[in-house]
């Protein structure tokens, strides 16, 4: 069954006392009947204490925003999943537009990070998305199938299970243009049947694809209420406490 997921994404931001004020207040905001997976994703610096305050806390879970491809070894200022996965972290955010961007991430690298995770017992946040020039030149729908085929579909339908996709459109992050809900659910839909075409309905209908855009109190509703939108990973909306929640209660 899909369950609807709400992570927020920290990147480079918040030292330690300020990022554990930040979960320490969601925590407190948020409603005695919450149904959503909540899902923070801080900097190293702050994983284990994160984890440390969420671990019993029900639907309340912690993600790394990257790691190695490597196992162990000789690899000065990298962080290992079995390294992460010994601090009791669920979750491992993998392919952010941005790794992909400015540390030249390529589908195989990110491919083989999806093994080690899962190699590890770590469930993987799988991020997609096209640019602008990509969507301009009509040529996303193939991108994003090959971003998602060339890193995940070596996997059996059982590990398969263990993924989340999220879509990011970058063309409309920081740029002026906005996505809207309806160009959103296209995306996710496509997404979805590729799946399928793999996979098989069951599975399809059964993963979680969230939305990776610049999703704000005043737009989420809006986004999760479409069909194949199961949630979102947020961005600079999950750096205050209010709007993060208020996110997390538009289900």
């Amino acid at each position: 069954m899909r369950k609807n997921i709400v992570a927020g994404n920290w990147k480079m931001n918040l030292k330690r006392d300020e990022g554990l004020d930040l979960v320490n207040d969601v925590i407190n905001l948020l409603p005695s009947d919450n149904k959503v997976e909540v899902v923070f994703a801080p900097s190293f610096i702050h994983l284990y204490k994160v984890n440390k305050m969420c671990l019993n806390l029900d639907r309340i879970n912690v993600a790394c925003q990257n790691i190695s491809k490597e196992e162990r070894g000789a690899f000065t200022g990298e962080v290992s999943a079995e390294m992460i996965r010994s601090i009791n972290v669920e979750y491992a955010i993998i392919g952010h537009s941005e790794r992909r961007e400015y540390f030249k991430e390529t589908n195989e690298d990110l491919k083989q990070k999806v093994d080690v995770s899962l190699d590890n017992n770590l469930e993987v946040i799988f991020c997609c998305g096209e640019s602008l020039d990509q969507r301009e030149e009509e040529v996303h729908f193939n991108w994003l199938k090959s971003q998602v085929s060339e890193s995940l579909f070596h996997l059996s339908s059982d590990d398969f299970r263990k993924i989340i996709i999220a879509y990011e459109p970058i063309w409309a992050i920081g740029t002026g243009v906005t996505a809207s809900s309806d160009q959103a659910e296209e995306i996710h839909k496509f997404i979805r049947e590729i799946i399928a075409q793999k996979y098989g309905d069951e599975l399809a209908n059964n993963i979680s694809i969230l939305y990776g855009g610049s999703c704000k109190p005043t737009n989420a509703r809006d986004i999760f209420s479409k069909d194949n939108i199961d949630g979102g990973l947020i961005g600079g909306a999950s750096l205050n406490a209010e709007s993060f929640v208020e996110i997390i209660k538009s289900f």
